[in-house]
């Protein structure tokens, strides 16, 4: 249920209270969304290549439109932060919240470039460099396996004594964290393995090449300076992120203007997953198993390795009064992936996993509705889905439980077709991504 005005307190991001006379948005948005691999391009985007998210430059056009600077601005699923590094980038006020405690870190770190002289980047890099270029040789340490299946044991070797030497970096400021994520950046790069940027790595392909370790990193470094000089001139708006479940997360009543951001789609996407290299490298995880206990349990349910894990039970999850609006729909569509899943080799819970996750983004909903401002605008870049060939139409199920959390109206713009290309789809069902825009 949603929360009254009274439970909702002006906790993550105080000072975003209400603008008296603040600017409202003001027109509908018809662009491009693009993907997150146009942002590789861009400064301060470009610092940690994630395998979700949206284009910053449609994002930065659909803040333009809607009001520029005047606006703040609401990620609820901030991923690495694009929304919130394009909105620093009109000079917009911006808050993100992001419950995957890693990649909420990144962005995090991302935010954090006004506090960091390039110069003194520059210079912590080089020492760091010299120190692990300067250690004794030492054979790789045991560590999670898969770093043995993805790195040689020279390679891992340099790798840990990069990790070495960054753990020597004093604690003080930010130059700590932005070193962090430099060497985090090119781990991927320093493989030979199949660790390209999707859900997946693939210990058994390989790559026709490998960066060294000590030059990737001096490189990164370099690339990081160069940013942090374009975004000190050009940009100015102040953003924050907290690591936060948008489904229960407290924000300021009244405070936002505008919501841009990509939730999760119900695709069996594993987002606690997509992180594993990185996160077995820095000791957060040992193995696969550990990945729902960390990550997985905090985020909204969109794989069924999540749904099974969690052992959910159709019944009580359909049983849930936010569900009602769409319920004579969506109760149809879960028994018939329960039926059809006895006759699939893998018996994937696809059933609890497409419930729970209507259930996640009503909760989102209700929970978003306090924190926006009269006439405000929320735009959503969604896809819809068809796991085991039984359609699930997002769209119009997010609309109408949108509708029922107290939003005013909702409109779909298809942006493009999705399950076109790929010769190994499970299914023909034809699928879409596009943009949902909620008016408060």
């Amino acid at each position: 249920m949603a929360r009254t005005a009274a439970q909702v307190q002006p906790d993550l991001f105080p000072d975003l209270s209400p603008r008296p006379g603040g600017t409202s948005p003001r027109a509908a948005v018809s662009v491009r969304s693009g993907a997150f691999v146009d942002n590789m391009k861009l400064p301060v985007h470009r610092w940690f290549r994630y395998s979700a998210g949206f284009s910053a430059d449609w994002v930065r056009q659909v803040i333009q439109t809607e009001g520029g600077a005047d606006l703040r601005v609401l990620d609820p699923f901030a991923g690495s932060g694009t929304a919130l590094l394009a909105a620093q980038s009109v000079g917009a006020e911006a808050l993100g919240l992001e419950a995957h405690p890693f990649v909420s870190k990144i962005a995090r770190v991302k935010l954090s470039w006004p506090q960091v002289d390039p110069i003194a980047l520059h210079d912590a890099g080089q020492a760091l460099l010299s120190q692990a270029r300067a250690a004794v040789r030492q054979p790789a340490r045991p560590g999670p396996a898969l770093l043995d299946k993805c790195y040689p044991p020279e390679i891992l070797a340099d790798l840990q004594a990069l990790r070495d030497a960054w753990e020597q970096v004093p604690p003080q400021g930010v130059l700590r964290d932005v070193l962090w994520l430099a060497l985090t950046a090119i781990l991927r790069e320093c493989s030979p393995v199949g660790t390209a940027q999707w859900q997946y790595v693939l210990p058994n392909k390989s790559k026709a090449t490998a960066r060294s370790p000590f030059s990737a990193f001096a490189d990164r470094v370099r690339l990081f300076c160069d940013d942090l000089a374009h975004a000190r001139a050009q940009w100015g708006g102040r953003a924050g992120i907290e690591t936060a479940d948008a489904r229960t997360a407290i924000v300021s009543q009244g405070a936002f203007d505008l919501v841009v951001t990509s939730p999760p789609y119900p695709n069996n996407y594993d987002y606690a997953d997509a992180t594993r290299l990185e996160m077995s490298f820095w000791g957060d995880v040992q193995g696969w198993g550990d990945l729902h206990r960390v990550v997985r349990r905090g985020l909204i349910c969109s794989c069924s390795q999540h749904s099974a894990a969690d052992r959910l039970h159709l019944d009580a999850v359909l049983a849930e009064p936010v569900l009602a609006p769409i319920l004579d729909e969506l109760e149809p569509v879960c028994r018939e992936l329960d039926r059809v899943r006895h006759d699939k080799g893998g018996k994937k819970t696809y059933h609890t996993m497409i419930a729970a996750y209507f259930l996640g983004l009503a909760q989102t909903w209700h929970n978003l509705r306090p924190a926006m401002k009269p006439g405000s605008r929320l735009h959503f870049v969604i896809g819809d889905s068809a796991p085991y060939g039984v359609y699930v139409p997002c769209e119009l199920w997010l609309g109408r439980l949108a509708l029922a959390a107290g939003f005013h109206d909702f409109a779909f713009e298809k942006l493009r077709d999705r399950n076109t290309k790929w010769k190994n789809r499970k299914h023909d069902v034809p699928l879409k991504e596009g943009v949902l825009t909620v008016r408060g």
